[in-house]
């Protein structure tokens, strides 16, 4: 077992990179890009731009220490019968999730918009988490392969903070994984949001996670030579 020390809010923050996975929540066009579901709201989208970078910069380390990896895209089926009417009448007449938009039908699986961005496009054997609702373990079977693969630990990155991350976080927790949110990894369109979501997730001793900038991440790994094998 190698343990890795980084230093967060509330405490330091341990963690075994064999048993440990990198998650990207919805790093979608619909969300992040011009165009998408997320502008459709009457959001600034280009706040959430600021996430790319350093979110990058963790992926790349992730992948090359060989850390599991995996990304997870919010979407419905064409049919819609997987989505809810208090969730389909969300948002602008004719802006709606199944509704035709610049990147194809909004929020739809298979279609342009719902795919992730290039920037962050997965590579194959990385696994993609097709979701139907704001959290990343209702419906699909993400638990089961976390399990399988001996994951305890989750490095919990993407968008929005205070919606699809908190969510999954707090179903983390209940799942009993303990979670590390990258600051500056995650983004909201709002930005009072985003400091009282991260807040949140630290309080009270680590109510249900730990928060920490992706700098102090790296840096502590940066301090461990360790490389999971292939």
């Amino acid at each position: 077992m190698t343990e890795i020390i980084v230093e967060a809010a509330p405490s330091p923050f341990r963690f075994d990179p064999a048993s440990t996975a990198l998650v990207l929540i919805d790093m979608q066009r619909d969300f992040v890009e011009p165009g998408g579901f997320g502008e459709s709201l009457g959001n600034d989208v280009s706040i959430l731009q600021a996430v790319v970078p350093p979110l990058q910069a963790v992926l790349a380390d992730a992948r090359e220490r060989r850390l599991t990896v995996i990304h997870t895209r919010e979407g419905h089926l064409p049919d819609l019968s997987d989505c809810p009417t208090a969730k389909l009448t969300r948002g602008a007449p004719s802006m709606r999730i199944g509704d035709p938009g610049p990147k194809g039908r909004i929020l739809i699986r298979g279609e342009y918009g719902h795919d992730i961005i290039d920037d962050l496009a997965p590579l194959p054997g990385e696994l993609v988490v097709d979701k139907p609702g704001k959290g990343s373990f209702h419906a699909t079977g993400l638990d089961e392969h976390l399990r399988d693969a001996g994951i305890t630990s989750l490095i919990v990155t993407g968008v929005t903070t205070e919606v699809c991350v908190h969510t999954t976080v707090r179903e983390a927790n209940d799942r009993g994984y303990e979670c590390l949110v990258l600051s500056d990894c995650v983004g909201s369109y709002f930005p009072e949001f985003q400091q009282a979501a991260l807040a949140m997730i630290s309080a009270q001793g680590g109510i249900f996670g730990w928060v920490a900038p992706s700098a102090a991440y790296l840096s502590a790994l940066t301090a461990d030579t360790t490389t999971l094998p292939a």
